[in-house]
């Protein structure tokens, strides 16, 4: 059974769900410990949400709307990402991660869709815990990706499907080595992929908290298949 590494977060319990309900197992990775002791052993990484990524990371003043993330976890993870691409792990990016993701390829994000796009949909959608589920805006999808790919049963022949939404950042420019695999009608980043990666993807919506209904399970499946190959 492969070992997947989860970043540790405020609402962890879902993404714990979703990579148990595909066959997977999960170690929780705490910034209080060392880097290379938290991938030892493990098939995979999955990058999870949270607050923001500091923009002093990608070399910006911060914008008056961020919101930090616990003390600590910014290196962390930039870390992990960095370290897991030498070793060859497969990652899955959720959200905040897939900020992270682009940030640790070198990248760049928006600070805060709202202010800083023009015209752009409502992204972060507040919401109880329960409604979590809730769809937001469609997506766009490239059909020459892996994302498309792993949802091709779910596109029936389409270009388009719905997910929720609770971000007010996004990717501004995308690193060198990466390709945008899905966008919003506003043209917001949705989705990010290494093409020459194993595996390495980044969604911006909540696919975990779909665990109970498998919309997005095939991006879990993914993961776990690759952790398998490893």
């Amino acid at each position: 059974m492969s070992l997947i590494g989860v970043t540790n977060c405020r609402k962890l319990e879902d993404y714990r769900q979703s990579v148990l309900h595909v066959g997977g197992e999960v170690r929780v990775l705490d910034p209080s410990t060392d880097i290379p002791a938290s991938l030892e052993g493990l098939d995979g990484l999955l990058l999870t949400g949270g607050g923001d990524l500091s923009p002093a990371t990608y070399g910006e003043a911060a914008h008056p709307t961020i919101e930090p993330a616990e003390p600590g976890r910014d290196d962390f993870e930039l870390g992990l990402v960095a370290l897991a691409r030498k070793r060859g792990l497969p990652i899955l990016a959720i959200c905040r991660g897939v900020q992270v993701l682009n940030v640790a390829y070198g990248g760049t994000l928006i600070q805060d869709i709202p202010s800083q796009v023009p015209g752009a949909l409502p992204h972060k959608l507040e919401v109880p815990p329960h409604q979590a589920f809730e769809f937001a805006h469609e997506i766009w999808i490239d059909k020459d990706t892996r994302l498309a790919q792993l949802m091709r049963e779910r596109l029936s022949d389409a270009d388009a499907c719905q997910v929720n939404s609770r971000h007010h950042q996004a990717i501004r420019q995308l690193a060198p080595g990466l390709i945008a695999s899905a966008t919003a009608p506003d043209g917001v980043i949705e989705a990010i992929e290494d093409p020459s990666a194993a595996f390495c993807l980044g969604v911006q919506w909540h696919p975990e908290n779909f665990w109970r209904t498998g919309e997005f399970r095939p991006l879990f499946e993914g993961l776990l298949d690759a952790a398998a190959r490893k």
